[in-house]
C-alpha cells in the first residue's frame, strides 16, 4: 500500500468517524449558529462591519471546534489497541497522522464555511451599515474583504487542529487529554497573549522583542492576516498590528511543527 493511499483511507475513517459522532454534530450546529446568529443579530450593512463584529468571537470559537473535532483522534487509536495493528502495515507514521490530519480537517472547513456564509448572507439583507468608518469607506467595501477574512479563518482553523492532533499524541490518557486540551484552547484565547503582555509590563522581555513574540503566536497572527486582508485595504489603520508576513510565516510554522512533532509522539 502506498503512502499517498493510505493517507486517502485514514482520511476516509477519520471523516465518516465524526460525522457519525453525534457530540461532534452538535459543536458543527453550534458553531454555525452562534457565528451566523451573531452577525444576523448585529444586522451590520457591510461586509467590514461584519469582519469587525466577528473577529474576536470567533478567535475563541474556531479554537474550541478544532479542538472538539481532533483532541481525541491520535488518543482513541492508541486506546482502543487500533494504532498496534496500524503500525503493522508497510507505512510511517507521518503517513498516518497526515491521514488524520486530513480527514478531521475537512470536517473543520466545512463548519467553518457553513457558518461564514450564514452569517455573510445577514450583510445584503441589512440597508443601513452600523459603522460610520463603513460609510466612510462605503466604495472599497466588498464581498471580497469577507472573502479573505473567511480564507485566513479556515487557515487558523487548520492551525488550530493541528495542535490538537499533537494534544491528542501528547495525551496519556482520556482525561489527560481533555485537561490538556482545555488548557491549550485557554492558551490560545488568551494565556499566550496575556503572558507576553505581563511580561511586557514586568520588564522581564525588551519592548521591541515582545512586540515581535506578540505576532507569533497564533491568535495574533490570525488577526494580523485579517487586519492587513480585510481591513486595511479600506483605508483603516490599526494601531500596533503586526505584518501580514509575519503573520502567514508564524502560522504555517506553528501547522509544520505541531504535525511533525505529533507524527513523533504517536508513533512512539
Amino acid at each position: 500500500m502506498t503512502g499517498s493511499r493510505y493517507v486517502l483511507d485514514v482520511a476516509q475513517r477519520e471523516f465518516l468517524t465524526v460525522v457519525r459522532t453525534r457530540a461532534l454534530w452538535a459543536v458543527g450546529v453550534g458553531y454555525v449558529l452562534l457565528v451566523g446568529g451573531a452577525a444576523w443579530l448585529a444586522g451590520t450593512g457591510s461586509y467590514l462591519a461584519l469582519v469587525l463584529d466577528l473577529l474576536t468571537p470567533v478567535e475563541v470559537l474556531v479554537p474550541v471546534l478544532a479542538f472538539a473535532v481532533g483532541y481525541r483522534s491520535l488518543l482513541a487509536d492508541r486506546e482502543s489497541g487500533e494504532l498496534r495493528t496500524i503500525r503493522t502495515y508497510p507505512v510511517s507514521g507521518h503517513w498516518y497522522v497526515f491521514g488524520v490530519y486530513l480527514g478531521r480537517a475537512v470536517v473543520v472547513l466545512g463548519v467553518v464555511a457553513a457558518g461564514h456564509a450564514v452569517a455573510g448572507a445577514a450583510v445584503p439583507m441589512t440597508v443601513e451599515p452600523t459603522l460610520s468608518v463603513v460609510a466612510s469607506h462605503a466604495t472599497v467595501d466588498s464581498p471580497a474583504l469577507y472573502l479573505r477574512y473567511v480564507l485566513v479563518t479556515a487557515l487558523f482553523g487548520l492551525v488550530v487542529l493541528s495542535l490538537a492532533l499533537l494534544v491528542s499524541a501528547a495525551a496519556r490518557s482520556s482525561r489527560a487529554g481533555l485537561a490538556l486540551a482545555t488548557g491549550t484552547v485557554a492558551a490560545l484565547v488568551a494565556g499566550l497573549d496575556g503572558a507576553l503582555l505581563g511580561s511586557l509590563a514586568a520588564g522581564v522581555v525588551p519592548p521591541d522583542a515582545a512586540t515581535t513574540l506578540l505576532g507569533l503566536s497564533p491568535n495574533s497572527a490570525y488577526r494580523s492576516l485579517v487586519f492587513e486582508l480585510s481591513v486595511a485595504p479600506t483605508g483603516v489603520t490599526v494601531p500596533g498590528g503586526h505584518s501580514a508576513r509575519l503573520g502567514a510565516v508564524a502560522l504555517a510554522a506553528w501547522l509544520v511543527g505541531a504535525l511533525g512533532l505529533a507524527s513523533v509522539l504517536a508513533w512512539r
